[in-house]
């Protein structure tokens, strides 16, 4: 079944004693604007851990196949179309092999993808020629599995946190090493009994808490493009619920949704701006917050427009 509602959604989430999201250009500390001290955790974030969701309730089975895959070989992915629709790899985008990513890939289906690459060959071993003696126009003829683009309907913004975070840097200890040699103050005796002399040095990055708000949009239009419909609409909004809770970590701490509500809209065009829904809903809290139930209470939405509906798909507090 097709989707033909416009739909903004707001996310609520926290996180206590942990990294919600790491900066690698940064040591892995949380991601944070310097200017204001407030965090925020990225919208590729949030949609690996919709993929995951997807990917451990589905198995990886189509039409809920993930394209994106942790580690996984994108060209790989674009070959499988090309070899369900019987074509050869060519260095123009074929529309078939677009609308069979589309038709069995969730993710491509609702965040879109940029498929124009994928050397067909480069995956049975083949050796790429060097730069050196190639000849003119070579880059022309390179036979690809071009897949084409998809701007998909699902599209989510920066969470950022309700107040400035605390960023703390905690000092942590291996007392085990890999090899003798991995420190020059481990012991030299050698033997079945040899032992470490010491440990190793290391940094965790944690923040104490904080409340995260991310919005996201679904767009009708870009919906018939792709095939996403009700179907998928209704796993998005499940995965969304259950965001942390399949995703577990030591570095995360303790993350959990805290409310997640959804505007719909009865015309595809929209019956009222984004901007205006999402301050109908408020989160109010402390200046220094340690805990939802104790710092923090959300409210809204008062007066809706005409020809928008709104619902809790996950109530204040964390109750699906």
């Amino acid at each position: 079944m097709s989707f033909e509602k416009r739909v903004e959604f707001v996310l609520f989430f926290d996180v206590k004693d942990g990294n919600p999201n790491g900066d690698p250009d940064a040591g892995n500390a949380p991601r944070m604007d310097p200017e204001t001290g407030f965090g925020f955790v990225t919208d590729v974030c949030l949609k690996r851990k919709i993929r995951n969701f997807v990917a451990l309730t589905k198995g990886y089975q189509p039409p809920y196949d993930i394209y994106v895959k942790e580690r996984g070989i994108l060209a790989r992915e674009q070959k499988k179309a090309y070899e369900a629709i019987k074509a050869e790899p060519t260095n123009r985008a074929n529309e078939d092999a677009r609308r069979w990513m589309c038709d069995n890939y969730f993710d491509v289906r609702t965040f879109g993808a940029v498929m124009t690459t994928g050397k067909a060959g480069t995956d049975e071993g083949a050796e790429a020629e060097g730069a050196k003696g190639k000849p003119k126009g070579a880059k022309k003829d390179l036979k690809l599995w071009n897949c084409g683009q998809v701007r998909g309907p699902v599209q989510l913004g920066f969470a950022r946190s309700h107040a400035p975070i605390l960023a703390l840097e905690n000092a942590i200890t291996r007392v085990a090493l890999t090899n003798a040699d991995d420190t020059d103050r481990a012991a030299t005796s050698g033997g079945e009994d040899e032992k470490a002399g010491s440990g190793q040095m290391g940094r965790k990055y944690t923040v104490p808490y904080a409340l995260y708000r991310g919005h996201g949009f679904i767009s009708p239009f870009l919906a018939r493009d792709t095939n996403f419909g009700e179907a998928d609409y209704e796993l998005l909004i499940q995965a969304l619920a259950h965001l942390f809770d399949h995703d577990r970590s030591a570095s995360r701490g303790e993350m959990a949704v805290r409310a997640l509500g959804v505007f719909e809209h009865e015309s595809a065009l929209g019956n009222a701006p984004a901007h205006q829904l999402f301050d109908l809903v408020r989160a109010e809290g402390t200046a220094i917050p340690r805990s939802f139930d104790v710092d923090y209470k959300i409210t809204g939405p008062d007066g809706l427009p005409a020809g928008v509906s709104f619902h809790w798909a996950v109530a204040p507090g964390g109750y699906v």
